[in-house]
């Protein structure tokens, strides 16, 4: 069957994923009987408030190039999809809408808010998922999981109970993040820091009884210390040795405060003599509680200046009264000096506003008990990342991990399951049950059994702590087993000049984008060449140029080889006799031999970029500019005829089999047209070479 001179992608790929979806192969319970062995992907959720970016389509490439290998393989695959309910992000989205009506969640009233929160859901929740179809992703859509829908709501309070029960979680009153435009508190995973110019000031702490003598205190937010508890010093610090147990006077005010040591102090820091503020520094905290200080709060959840700080000062936002509070040092003459200093300022990740650390009863998750899992899952081999690097940014987070803090003040979200308890739990804690939540736990389903654990994760280095962490030690502790063999951590995506993409900034670029002008294949190939063991990958176009190229030529050599073979009633059943074929015959068989072994090795070590390019050269150079032009010549020779004809069919069949997981759009509809007396309903289902 010959096929068009030209390639359209635009009429191809939505007619062949409509061919897969009908064909059922996407769903594991539908694949030949043969196929026993399961292999399981879950699919990272995407949020509902998203669409496909290019971080995104490299792991839709990663992911779909393996399940589709191991479909062809024989094995029984899953690659489960779903999306995950993005509780600050889809809140502030509608948030934003109903600004635009005048109107804010509290006019609508948590009920009429939360309908407003799944009619936005079922509007557009799905965008993101209709994208990675026209990608090509061969998911089973029709276990497509939410992380609110009933049944995961049900895992999700399971999960819960059980630590509650087991008193890993607790309510207590600490110091925490909280994020001023959202208004709920953060883990500190959540946070983005922002370098920013700004000052250190030198104040100084007159000593009780001897207004001539005073320390010196380095800070960069001089504005705290209406609510400073303690000054402390490093005890190994030699020149405030005899200071330690003496009492200065807060400036500004009329209380005393004790000069304290304790070995957090970074001596090195402005004059080594620190203010401490329990209420609002995570270390002040720590230091506090260790010297029984107490604290007193003097910002509040709107980030003003609350009643407990002196009168001048009330009301004032945290700017406002740093700028008093300079103001004020310099007339009393208690500010030594002023330095630029640069330094990080945490960001809510998700708004980008300021975060304040304030005091709040919140919910914790006890992590001394569920850190051992995490740890011993990689230690033991269970667990294994990819590259190998990676272990050390998961064993430094878990060596000095504090509590979770769990709760969260959404309205859009799990609420906590506690009798009169309004938070909603962290979204990234429904999140860490996702690879056995959604194949049915806490039932004993069919699923369950058959699928968990998984084989490959495949995710970016920003959320090994913040995700992947969580799922190993939640599948540790719920499922007694690692919840995947391998966490694939693939590289970030990178503007060509190297920097990260932003959409807001213009530097964002859109994978639909790219499928619309160069189509879905080109994309694919071009990002899979990239994929390599760096960390980052500096995207340009070019390569999603070479990828059209490769389907052109791909295109016309099929074209070609069925052109040659469209009068011959052909098979790729031959056994070839050595002692009848050519010097290239024997080149191009041997060629082909090396190439199944090579990306069949590469593809085993997930080397996608290695593998692509192998099969680019070996079908390029070896088969289209050496064995093609050879072949002219041998159907010319009646000898020869018929066993060249025979080589060209296998060669390309076997090609666009090792093809197809990175291209499955252009390789399925090569594979429909060639002769074969005994072709499958699909090359999904054909057989990989060994």
């Amino acid at each position: 069957m010959v096929i068009t001179k030209s390639y359209d992608s635009k009429k191809i790929e939505k007619r062949i994923y409509r061919f897969w979806m009908k064909s059922g192969f996407f769903n594991p319970d539908k694949l030949p009987k043969t196929h026993k062995k399961t292999y399981t992907i879950v699919l990272p959720p995407p949020n509902i408030t998203g669409t496909l970016h290019m971080g995104h389509a490299l792991n839709t490439v990663i992911q779909d190039t393996l399940i589709r290998q191991k479909r062809m393989q024989g094995f029984k695959t899953l690659w489960l999809p779903g999306t995950d309910h993005a509780g600050i992000a889809a809140q502030n989205v509608v948030e934003k809408e109903l600004k635009k009506e005048g109107l804010t969640r509290f006019d609508l009233g948590r009920e009429k808010f939360t309908k407003r929160m799944w009619a936005w859901k079922k509007k557009y929740g799905s965008i993101i998922l209709d994208q990675l179809k026209e990608m090509g992703a061969s998911c089973d859509w029709s276990r497509n999981r939410f992380t609110m829908d009933k049944e995961y709501s049900k895992a999700v309070k399971t999960a819960f109970l059980h630590y509650y029960k087991k008193g890993l979680i607790y309510r207590d009153k600490k110091v925490i993040n909280w994020c001023l435009r959202c208004q709920t508190s953060l883990s500190d995973l959540e946070l983005e820091y922002r370098e920013k110019k700004g000052y250190l000031w030198f104040i100084k702490y007159p000593f009780v009884n001897s207004k001539d003598k005073y320390i010196t205190v380095a800070t960069t937010r001089p504005e705290t210390m209406l609510g400073d508890m303690a000054v402390a010093v490093n005890p190994k610090d030699k020149r405030y040795k005899n200071l330690v147990g003496k009492k200065v006077i807060l400036p500004l005010t009329s209380r005393k405060i004790p000069i304290i040591s304790s070995p957090l102090i970074d001596k090195e820091f402005g004059t080594g003599a620190v203010k401490i503020t329990p209420a609002h520094d995570l270390k002040d905290s720590q230091i506090g509680r260790a010297n029984n200080l107490g604290y007193i709060q003097i910002i509040d959840e709107k980030g003003r200046i609350n009643k407990k700080a002196p009168l001048p000062y009330q009301g004032l936002s945290v700017i406002e009264a740093r700028n008093k509070v300079i103001e004020d040092l310099k007339e009393a003459g208690l500010l030594e000096k002023t330095e630029d200093y640069t330094h990080q300022i945490p960001k809510c990740y998700r708004c980008n506003a300021t975060i304040e650390l304030i005091p709040s009863l919140q919910w914790f998750l006890r992590m001394r008990s569920l850190t051992p899992l995490a740890v011993k899952s990689v230690k033991s081999n269970k667990t294994k990342f990819v590259p190998k690097r990676w272990e050390k940014v998961y064993f430094d987070w878990l060596k000095n991990i504090r509590d979770w803090c769990i709760s969260r003040q959404l309205w859009w979200g799990h609420k906590i399951p506690i009798k009169g308890e309004n938070d909603v739990l962290d979204t990234w804690f429904s999140s860490a049950l996702w690879p056995f939540a959604t194949l049915g736990w806490p039932e004993k389903t069919k699923d369950l059994s058959r699928f968990y654990p998984t084989d490959v994760l495949g995710t970016d280095r920003g959320i090994i702590n913040l995700w992947v962490t969580r799922m190993i030690f939640s599948g540790m502790e719920f499922m007694k087993k690692a919840p995947f063999q391998y966490a694939y951590i693939h590289a970030t995506v990178l503007t060509k000049e190297g920097k990260r993409m932003s959409k807001s900034l213009g530097t964002g670029i859109n994978p639909i984008d790219l499928i619309e002008k160069y189509g879905a294949d080109s994309t694919r190939f071009g990002i899979a060449w990239l994929v390599t063991e760096l960390q980052d990958i500096k995207f340009v176009e070019d390569n999603i140029v070479m990828g059209k190229k490769f389907c052109n030529k791909i295109w016309n050599a099929s074209r070609f080889v069925l052109l040659q073979i469209k009068d011959e009633k052909q098979t790729i059943n031959y056994k070839f006799k050595t002692k009848n074929l050519t010097a290239s015959d024997k080149k191009i068989l041997k060629e082909l031999k090396k190439t199944i072994k090579s990306v069949n090795n590469n593809l085993e070590k997930f080397l996608f970029g290695k593998a692509a390019q192998t099969l680019y050269k070996f079908f390029w150079h070896s088969f289209c500019d050496k064995y093609l032009e050879e072949s002219k010549k041998q159907i010319q020779d009646q000898k020869l005829k018929t066993q060249t004809k025979q080589i060209l069919l296998y060669v390309l069949l076997t090609s666009i089999k090792l093809l197809h997981p990175f291209i499955p759009f252009i390789t399925e509809e090569i594979y429909q047209k060639l002769p074969l007396k005994s072709r499958k309903k699909s090359l999904m289902i054909e057989e990989w070479p060994k």
